[in-house]
């Protein structure tokens, strides 16, 4: 079986300047979304991801979390989480205690989602040094691990001291719900099989994706347990319309932008592709899926088992119209059925 997710970009439709923003234009924003999520439910969909992303303007999820809990109100089946949260930016037990109160308000329905970071330009508009993201990253992940399984909690690190602390309430979900992490490297795949977390990737060749997935399935093993497709997830931008060559015709502006946009960005360790600087181009054109229902099915189908993600992550990046939007998820509930019952190995 194939897991069809939704991975949310939510995005400002008004004018692109801070300067213009009209406040009773973004709460519209923020109802058209709340009220769209609530019908992915009954699509048929496993669950849904919010991104985080701060200083970008059009960008409506600074704070995911906050529309975890909006979303879980309108629902009751749907798995909710983020992918993930930009955990330097927290307090590590601040986080710990959220994600268990979430738990308890989706009724054990939260799905965690630990990320480093996008890059150092997010980092360095607040202040914080790029040499700090991997070992805040990695020292949080411990105060993480620690306060999700147990009641009270000591730390003495680089960044955090504290003792006795008394982390309340607790996951609804034990010992703990699930957890991912995402990213475009191999390091931070072993990193998740090290943890025993699930791990999601995007942006990235097939062939490529495979290869980090292997990297993580070897990591996993290593440690003396098996990872197959449940465990993995691939993450694309899929645009289905009623007709193919629109369809495909509007995809490829937006993958042209992405591509574009992302080529901007510093390639840092952990953030993109460490182990293979020689790459020059991080969106690769297997990142764009669109067209029909069936087409789209078909070349989902042929991802997953081509790199062994048993779960898939569809995204629509910027641009699109609330009404191109609207469809493109109505005819999911033609591609969904298809997914769920396809096979892929472990």
């Amino acid at each position: 079986m194939i897991r069809p997710w939704v991975f949310e970009f939510p995005n400002h439709f008004g004018p692109a300047e801070p300067e213009r923003f009209d406040p009773a234009a973004g709460a519209a924003d923020f109802a058209w979304y709340l009220e769209l999520w609530a019908g992915f439910e009954d699509a048929g969909f496993e669950g849904l991801f919010f991104s985080e992303h701060h200083f970008a303007f059009r960008s409506l999820s600074p704070s995911p979390n906050l529309l975890v809990a909006a979303t879980a109100a309108r629902t009751r089946r749907l798995r909710l989480g983020t992918m993930g949260n930009v955990v330097p930016f927290y307090e590590p037990w601040r986080l710990a205690e959220e994600y268990a109160m979430l738990d308890q308000l989706s009724g054990g329905r939260l799905e965690i989602g630990l990320a480093s970071g996008v890059g150092p330009r997010e980092f360095r508009a607040v202040g914080m040094k790029e040499e700090e993201m991997r070992p805040r990253f990695a020292e949080a992940l411990d105060i993480i691990d620690k306060a999700l399984t147990q009641p009270r909690v000591t730390h003495h690190g680089r960044f955090w001291n504290f003792d006795d602390l008394v982390i309340a309430p607790r996951p609804l979900q034990q010992p703990t719900p699930r957890r991912w992490m995402t990213g475009l490297g191999l390091p931070t795949a072993e990193l998740a099989a090290q943890r025993g977390c699930c791990f999601c990737t995007g942006f990235l060749a097939s062939e490529r994706v495979r290869q980090v997935f292997a990297g993580y399935r070897a990591a996993v093993a290593a440690a003396g347990g098996r990872a197959g497709p449940e465990q993995l997830g691939l993450r694309r931008q899929v645009y289905i319309g009623d007709d193919a060559t629109e369809a495909q015709a509007l995809s490829r502006q937006k993958l042209a932008g992405l591509q574009a946009a992302m080529e901007h960005l510093p390639v840092t360790a952990g953030a993109a592709v460490p182990d293979a600087p020689a790459e020059r181009r991080l969106v690769g054109d297997e990142e764009q899926i669109s067209g029909t229902p069936q087409q789209v099915a078909e070349q989902i189908v042929e991802q997953c088992r081509g790199t062994g993600a048993g779960h898939f992550l569809a995204y629509l990046f910027g641009g699109y119209t609330r009404a191109q939007v609207a469809r493109s998820y109505e005819l999911w509930r033609q591609v969904i059925p298809i997914l769920r019952r396809a096979h892929v190995e472990a």
